[in-house]
């Protein structure tokens, strides 16, 4: 079933352990998520970038689209359809309308006090309709849907000053990590993501969980993350086994036997970054 991540996220910040947070961009993306959690038994998010969501029709298509999956397929497990980094109010009101039950309002481009404003808002819009709010302090590296942004952490007090001013349900603090595939040794700044995760009564959120080793995963984990976000890594498991499916048949042209090449890579990573973060139903 749909639910926003508030209890899912505060269970894990309790026992001391991460929630993944799978990027979807299409059916069988979507597909291979929902049954292999389902298989697990752990909660899982679903989310959808703006990108993404143009790509895949909108954000009603993909209401639709995550809904009639846990019907069909028998989905028991509880099932978070999240945007991922909203970049305005009115993307994350219409996804919102259209029955997502989680939103991420990006508006750490701007000034502490402009951030609080716009977050304010959708944290207004969302909790009365009973939809999770994400927001983000300091600036996440990397690229996303061709969006480049270079790093700058967060401090403790623009955290406590954001949470206090709009009571958001999650924050992620951007503490050096970044999108895409690193350049080099991921350098995290875990002093300060302690002294947040034991300041503020919400749960952490890690983004750019690709490239970071298990070991920093794990201690990141133990400083307060609850959620981490991982696309680049699925989808770069997902096309090589899909490149040497093409390079063994050469003859084959239909895209259900393409995509469905990738599956079973797609599935074994899932397990192993489930089994990595700890998660728990």
């Amino acid at each position: 079933m749909l639910v926003n991540f508030k209890e899912m996220l505060m269970k894990a910040k309790k026992e001391n352990y991460a929630v993944p947070h799978l990027n979807i961009n299409n059916l069988e993306w979507t597909k291979y998520i929902l049954e292999k959690c389902n298989e697990l038994n752990i909660p899982i998010i679903l989310g959808v970038s703006e990108g993404a969501a143009k790509y895949m029709g909108g954000f009603h298509a993909i209401f639709g689209m995550v809904n009639g999956l846990i019907e069909d397929l028998n989905i028991t497990i509880p099932v978070c359809l999240h945007v991922d980094h909203g970049s305005s109010k009115e993307t994350c009101m219409k996804a919102i309308d259209a029955g997502f039950t989680s939103v991420m309002i990006d508006a750490s481009r701007y000034a502490l006090e402009e951030n609080i404003k716009i977050t304010k808002e959708v944290v207004d819009y969302a909790h009365a309709r009973g939809v999770s709010v994400e927001a983000e302090v300091g600036h996440i590296g990397g690229a996303e849907d061709n969006i480049i942004s270079t790093i700058t952490n967060a401090t403790l007090e623009d955290c406590l000053t954001l949470y206090e001013n709009t009571k958001i349900d999650a924050l992620a603090p951007a503490l050096g990590s970044v999108h895409g595939f690193y350049k080099g040794e991921p350098n995290l700044d875990f002093e300060t993501m302690k002294k947040i995760s034991d300041s503020l009564p919400i749960p952490l959120v890690l983004h750019g969980g690709t490239g970071i080793p298990d070991d920093k995963i794990k201690k990141a984990i133990s400083c307060g993350i609850c959620k981490i976000n991982i696309n680049t890594e699925l989808q770069s498991v997902w096309s090589k086994a899909v490149r040497d499916y093409l390079s063994e048949n050469k003859t084959v042209y239909d895209p259900r036997k393409i995509i469905g090449s990738g599956e079973a890579a797609m599935k074994n990573r899932i397990e192993e970054i489930v089994t990595l973060f700890g998660t728990k139903r």
